[in-house]
């Protein structure tokens, strides 16, 4: 049975600018938090059409950020749409205005998001990409347009590539991923046969403590909540006295935190995966799904399954990549961050990109921001230098 045609857009308020090209599309540019509300389903369509897109970039997320975290008059969401009839949205990007010496539009999501990009719609990108250029241009008359947190490959690679101001391409934070295949493969991947053995004992250990783990119902938003409070006091409780993360302490981290994996556990987007030991509630570990990319994001354990001698990290990454494996996707992120135990797996070093675009007019912003950039680099290069030489 042929499915029913999606119904035209509402025609949202609170837009800053709406114009029409020769090329039959119309871009927008949304300042109404009401109006950001009120584009999931468009927005959640077009996330489902962008193939290199995160689970960062994906309405539930994005919304319930910019509920915690957005300040008002900053929203800045600009949007492409096909001329014709429908409407149909073929490219975003959710960006807010950051004041200060630098003014910028910066992506929504902020430092709590692992990767930052745009949306275009794949069976439309070149021209969508254009389009979106085309109405980031007048923005970037008066302040940087500051895409961070970019993985290679991402959609606003193609943005850039259109860009024909000032532009710059900087190295942001490295991310280091593997295979989204079952521990017992990446276990294979491991420089020595006697490293595999100990990681195949690792799993023995936790099969021996009876360590079970279940996925909680998505269908059930107020146990798939209950775990996600457990979830952070249990993170709480493993990082006390130890320099937990602030932010993951505030309020507005766990409101945000709860509100958005809930939406994405029932739209598919996350997995949250709670652990028993005895019977009770252990560890509980969250973990997002795009559309190639898959992430453990969060995660809390009792002290005493260390305690008992249980590998906690491949206790989690088995059952993360049993999630990823089983749902198809090609990539197992370990998102954000140059750990040394994340190197135990030798995964692949990816580094970020931050795209710099600028007119003529903001070209000297653009300018300062890499000065910045290479100035802080070389400072912690020579703090490591010296600490080196302090250590040997």
């Amino acid at each position: 049975m042929r499915a029913a045609p999606a119904p035209p857009p509402v025609r949202p308020r609170g837009l800053v600018r709406v114009t029409k090209s020769a090329t039959e599309v119309a871009t927008e540019v949304v300042t109404d938090p009401a109006v950001f509300a009120g584009l999931a389903p468009e927005w959640e369509r077009l996330y489902r059409r962008c193939g290199t897109a995160t689970p960062f970039q994906s309405h539930a997320w994005l919304h319930s950020w910019w509920r915690s975290y957005g300040r008002p008059g900053r929203l800045r969401l600009v949007l492409v749409r096909d001329a014709g009839a429908d409407g149909a949205l073929v490219a975003a990007a959710p960006l807010m205005l950051r004041r200060g010496p630098v003014p910028a539009l910066v992506p929504l999501g902020g430092a709590i998001s692992d990767y930052g990009d745009v949306l275009l719609d794949d069976e439309r990108a070149d021209g969508a990409a254009a389009a979106l250029a085309a109405a980031l241009w007048p923005a970037a008359r008066t302040a940087l347009v500051d895409l961070r947190e970019v993985r290679p490959g991402g959609a606003a690679e193609r943005v850039y590539a259109c860009w024909r101001g000032p532009r710059r391409r900087l190295a942001d934070s490295p991310c280091l991923e593997l295979p989204a295949v079952p521990v017992a493969e990446l276990a294979a991947r491991l420089p020595s046969a006697k490293a595999a053995q100990r990681v195949r004992a690792k799993l023995r250990r936790l099969a021996a403590l009876g360590v079970q783990h279940r996925v909680v119902p998505a269908g059930d938003p107020e146990a798939v909540a209950a775990a996600l409070h457990r979830l952070l006091e249990l993170h709480r409780l493993q990082w006390q006295g130890r320099g937990v993360t602030p932010e993951h302490l505030r309020s507005r981290f766990r409101e945000h935190l709860v509100r958005s994996a809930v939406a994405m556990a029932r739209s598919g987007d996350a997995v949250v995966t709670e652990f028993r030991l005895d019977g009770e509630v252990a560890a509980v570990n969250l973990t997002l799904l795009g559309g190639r990319l898959a992430g453990g994001y969060l995660y809390g354990a009792h002290p005493r399954l260390r305690e008992h001698k249980a590998d906690v990290a491949v206790m989690l990454l088995d059952a993360c990549a049993e999630h990823t494996a089983a749902t198809g996707h090609r990539t197992l992120s370990l998102l954000r961050g140059d750990e040394p135990y994340k190197h135990h797996w030798r995964p692949e070093r990816v580094v970020n990109q931050r795209l710099l675009l600028a007119r003529r007019r903001t070209a000297p912003l653009l300018s300062a921001v890499a000065c910045d950039v290479a100035v802080r680099r070389r400072g912690k290069a020579l703090l490591r230098r010296m600490r080196e030489r302090d250590d040997g």
